[in-house]
């Protein structure tokens, strides 16, 4: 008879020939292992979103210097996630996350022990794009690590749990870095940054990773051939535009991050400009948001089994575009903090299922170019368009940019209809309920 905690015969051998074991996800040792590491290194993140903003200004008194910190770390994200990729395909993906980890760690362990002695700003100019860099490189590694710790019918559901604790660290940690950095100051703030990293590294060797395939394999079985960095980097974007369902995912959704990325500031505009508001209501209103994440996270997995993955998209982002186009139209707190929840349920549904999705179609050693393409192609047009929202608003008023936008975003999510998006078939059942 075979132990509750031990696996079976038939999982025993799908194991030893590679593929992820069908555990039900609590009973997935390495998986909770890795939901636990996620969590302290989002929660390192989203600490260090308000630590190091507080250092700066505390150490310069200028805002204009936290904004430039901030945009370097940007920058340096961005340039990272063309070539982060290749490198998540060309080396060893568990110790990509430790030395991620590690070097983060470091870094930011730099901070507080030299303000112990004296206050240069430079080192924050110096380390905290460096950061950055290994930031990037950490989450698409995460992305390409997952299908090789879970069975395929199990990725949404497990993308959903990450989700939900990267909604947790990003309430928590800004809350915790505050508190501390009052206390304590920012260095210190930043100290304890550190050591979740730490922790994170650590962790990170105690989680089995199924290895991918060596990229030269994948290079020939797509024949690529072996071109070098270049033809490896432009493997992924060709590997968008190849699948049918991919390539419109990928043109729809620059459109819609176009559309969508100013839809914070738009609301923060309304709550305060419009209506008159203080600055506790925006904060009120932005958490109820995050609630969103919180159900998305929840219902995506069965939705998705039920619906399959194009009815889901569409219908995700239709309810995103309708919560949008009705955010201009309300002037009650309560009701914009329910429209919030809405926008942000429907977008979390929608790209925990095209990150699944994207997971579950790409062959493994291209899953990392393939994801850094798809983040730096969808995402590229994001801050144009905020800028676009916020200066219509100032021209035309908050309430017609809120209903313009939101008529765009469902009449895009609709075109899914007519393209390959729409032809994804539904899986029926879940093998894990967990």
């Amino acid at each position: 008879m075979v132990n509750a905690g031990e696996p079976s015969e038939r999982e025993a051998a799908t194991a030893a020939a590679g593929e992820p074991v069908s555990l039900p996800l609590r009973r997935n040792r390495a998986y909770r292992v890795f939901l636990v590491i996620q969590s302290l290194s989002a929660l390192g993140d989203s600490f260090s979103y308000v630590a190091i903003p507080l250092l700066v200004l505390h150490s310069t008194g200028s805002v204009v210097q936290m904004g430039v910190v901030t945009g370097l770390t940007g920058v340096a994200s961005i340039i990272t996630g063309v070539f982060a990729g290749v490198v998540a395909d060309r080396f060893d993906r568990r110790r990509l996350l430790m030395i991620s980890d590690a070097a983060r760690c470091l870094l930011y362990a730099i901070i507080p022990l030299v303000w112990l002695f004296a206050t240069p700003l430079w080192l924050i100019y110096t380390l905290v794009p460096v950061v950055g860099v290994f930031s990037m490189l950490f989450q698409v590694t995460y992305v390409t690590v997952v299908p090789a710790l879970v069975a395929p019918d199990q990725i949404a559901r497990a993308n959903g749990h990450l989700f939900a604790t990267f909604a947790v660290a990003g309430v928590a940690g800004p809350a915790l870095a505050g508190f501390v950095a009052a206390a304590a100051g920012p260095a210190a703030a930043i100290g304890i940054d550190s050591v979740t990293f730490a922790v994170s590294a650590l962790g990170v060797l105690f989680v089995r990773i199924r290895p991918a395939p060596r990229v030269d394999a994948a290079a020939a079985a797509e024949g690529a051939g072996r071109g070098g960095v270049r033809r490896e980097f432009w493997a992924g974007a060709r590997f968008l535009w190849a699948h049918p369902v991919l390539r419109p995912l990928t043109v729809l959704l620059s459109l819609l991050t176009f559309l969508t990325y100013g839809t914070t500031d738009l609301v923060i505009y309304l709550l305060k400009h419009d209506l008159g508001h203080g600055d506790t209501t925006v904060g009120y209103v932005l958490a109820a948001g995050t609630v969103g994440t919180f159900l998305a996270s929840a219902v995506v997995a069965r939705v998705r089994a039920r619906m399959g993955f194009g009815a889901s998209w569409i219908a995700a982002f239709a309810l995103a575009g309708a919560a949008v186009a009705c955010l201009g139209l309300s002037r009650s707190v309560p009701v914009i903090a329910v429209l919030m929840t809405l926008n942000v349920m429907g977008t979390g549904v929608a790209g925990i299922s095209s990150m699944s999705l994207r997971q579950e179609v790409t062959p493994s050693p291209l899953l990392g170019r393939v994801t850094s393409t798809f983040w730096t192609i969808h995402s590229a047009l994001g801050p144009l368009g905020a800028a676009a929202a916020t200066a219509a608003a100032a021209g035309f008023g908050v309430t017609t940019v809120f209903v313009a936008v939101g008529a765009a975003v469902l009449c895009v999510a609709l075109t899914g209809t007519v393209t390959g998006i729409a032809q994804s078939t539904p899986r029926r059942a879940l093998a894990d309920t967990a």
